[in-house]
């Protein structure tokens, strides 16, 4: 795999991933997640003096004592051979199998080594798989041919891995688990398997549609894009075939997108749910409010359309960040409170349906809803905090349950602030200008980075009187009152409404939705671009659009604040290929006002 010596894992190397998640520098997969896998790997082939903690090494010596380990290479219908990490228990009793197909990084199924003993340890045979392609040149977890993007190959390749369990483990059921790209595979396989063998679904922060998730709003998801090709293992050229070579191309470039939406529809497991449905495959789906790859409102989409047994956990934070450390190696007594609750639920869904544990399952509801930031916690050295009690949950029949009424802000034209406010009454006649084209500080956050550091208790922190007045709009509200300290309950799917103009042809406009503390500062609470084409220069365009759905608790004395721009490094936007800024107006006509619709629950 490498000729690097195998790393030493201590404590200390557990509680980097307790207090700072799976992911690293850039959009890679942290250095301590790695050491701990490579380490468990080396432990569970027998390498003498590899240095584990004492949990780790018990958990490394009992898997080794009641079950097999094998790694081999399964060969799909068109002879691509993927890289794949088996434990098949010897008791000799029938277990139920779990397949995890391996996230998209480039150590393909190497990563999640310690949830694999878990499920062992937990009374399952286990088969991990890279997808095709994915991985680094040389790795042992480096499987052959080219990246589908959880296509058609994809879901055949599901279906050899099958027939490789059935005939290695002969299992009593089988189930798939999955994070990230693997979640989209496990639901895809389990909708096109020809022989319906996929008992139970678990989708860690998952997507619903992949077409909207990276192209929604006419505005392209360019940093997803982009992160996506680079974390394969190895550059584009080499990591995919020419045809998805041309479509990522063009994507990039902004050419041909109706061909790009139409082949990431195919590889969306809401295209496929009537088949999912007519399977009766219980889904367990999970995903994040300030998810910056695979956006939660597809997602609670595909939710509302399954009619199986279905579980939607919607947590605080970004991909990966809940459910990353219980699959990577988190011990007793290094978490801090609730961090094993994503992993242990996604288990606990696993058990009932495969093993028949009689748990809570079958009466928890089918929502579960954690309010933004609502966690206690502390300072610690560092300047960071540690969450001493975590944020509340909510739960729900279904998500529609979630909003139960909604209350309209009307935006003003500018006072002698400069700013604008929201009103409960509608203004029209006014217009506001701002130059578009440039970046400002009001933006959603770093790719993965922010929302990561939310999980963990550390939502970042703006500041909106710093705000560039020349190239961003703010309208904001008086501080609101309420009762038990909540001035609003914001639960749902926000609605903005605004006149456009540009003086050129298109304009991207960028709706933030910040919640402003009395001492100025603000968190934001979510966010969505919306880019119109095809305007007449100087002539207004009514648009409206939804921004992602969230549950957030504004405090009493708290502001709430609409902040508009052009621009987000998460995004396209218009005018990328233009040698100088543009000027985009905001306005509100009469029969038409600008204004905000809040979600209230």
């Amino acid at each position: 795999m490498t000729s690097d010596p195998t790393p030493s894992v201590t404590e200390a190397t557990l509680t980097d991933i307790a207090t700072n998640g799976v992911w690293g520098p850039g959009h890679s997969v942290s250095q301590a997640v790695v050491d701990v896998s490579r380490a468990l790997l080396a432990a569970l082939q027998g390498e003498e003096g590899v240095e584990l903690p004492p949990e780790l090494s018990e958990l490394v010596a009992e898997v080794r004592g009641s079950a097999t380990v094998t790694l081999p290479r399964i060969t799909a219908n068109d002879g691509v051979r993927l890289s794949a990490f088996g434990i098949e228990l010897t008791d000799g009793a029938p277990h139920p199998v779990v397949i995890v197909p391996a996230g998209w990084n480039p150590y393909g199924w190497l990563p999640f080594l310690y949830a694999y003993l878990k499920l062992a340890q937990r009374g399952y045979h286990v088969l991990a798989y890279s997808p095709r392609g994915i991985g680094i040149q040389g790795w042992l977890s480096t499987s052959e041919g080219f990246v589908d993007v959880a296509g058609p190959d994809d879901w055949a390749d599901g279906s050899s891995v099958i027939d490789y369990a059935q005939e290695a483990f002969a299992p009593s059921r089988i189930g798939f688990l999955g994070e990230s790209y693997g979640s989209g595979i496990s639901q895809l396989v389990a909708a096109n398997d020809p022989a319906g063998r996929v008992d139970v679904v678990v989708a860690l922060s998952t997507w619903g549609n992949l077409a909207t998730s990276l192209y929604d709003n006419g505005t392209r998801h360019l940093a997803a894009v982009q992160a996506l090709i680079d974390f394969t293992g190895g550059p584009l050229e080499e990591k995919f075939d020419e045809e998805t070579q041309r479509l990522l191309k063009n994507f990039l470039d902004g050419r041909d997108l109706d061909e790009v939406v139409e082949w990431g529809t195919r590889r969306s497991p809401a295209a496929h749910v009537d088949r999912t449905n007519a399977r009766g495959v219980p889904t367990f789906l999970s995903n994040t409010w300030h998810e910056t790859l695979f956006p939660v409102n597809p997602v609670l989409d595909l939710f509302e359309r399954l009619t199986v047994p279905k579980r939607l956990n919607l947590w605080i934070g970004d991909h990966g960040a809940p459910e990353g450390p219980g699959l990577v190696g988190l011990v007793t007594g290094l978490p801090f409170p609730g961090l094993a609750v994503p992993i242990r639920e996604a288990y606990d869904w696993l058990d009932h349906h495969l093993l028949g544990v009689d748990n809570d399952v079958p009466n928890q509801p089918a929502v579960s809803s954690q309010s933004m930031f609502t966690y206690q916690t502390v300072a610690v050295p560092g300047g960071t905090r540690l969450i001493t009690v975590p944020a509340r949950r909510e739960t729900y029949a279904s998500w529609h349950e979630v909003t139960t009424g909604s209350e309209s802000w009307h935006l003003t034209g500018a006072d002698d602030t400069g700013d604008g406010t929201l009103t409960d009454k509608p203004t029209a006649g006014w217009s506001r200008d701002f130059e578009a084209g440039a970046l400002t500080s009001a933006v959603a956050g770093e790719l993965l980075k922010t929302g990561q550091q939310e999980w963990f208790g550390n939502p970042r922190s703006y500041e909106p009187a710093t705000f560039e007045r020349d190239r961003l709009l703010v309208w904001s509200t008086d501080p609101l009152t309420g009762s038990d300290e909540v001035a609003r309950r914001i639960r749902g799917t926000a609605t903005v409404r605004l006149t456009v103009r540009s003086t050129v042809d298109a304009a991207t406009v960028i709706a933030y939705l910040y919640d402003i503390a009395p001492d100025g500062t603000a968190r934001i609470i979510t966010h969505e671009p919306l880019t119109v084409t095809g305007l007449t220069p100087k002539t207004g365009t009514t648009v409206s659009w939804n921004l992602q759905a969230v549950s957030y608790d504004l405090p009493t004395g708290h502001r709430l604040a609409l902040v508009v721009n052009s621009r987000d490094p998460l995004y396209s936007y218009a005018g990328s290929d233009l040698p100088a800024l543009t000027t985009t107006t905001v306005s509100s006509v009469s029969g038409s006002e600008a204004k905000l619709e809040l979600p209230l629950g």
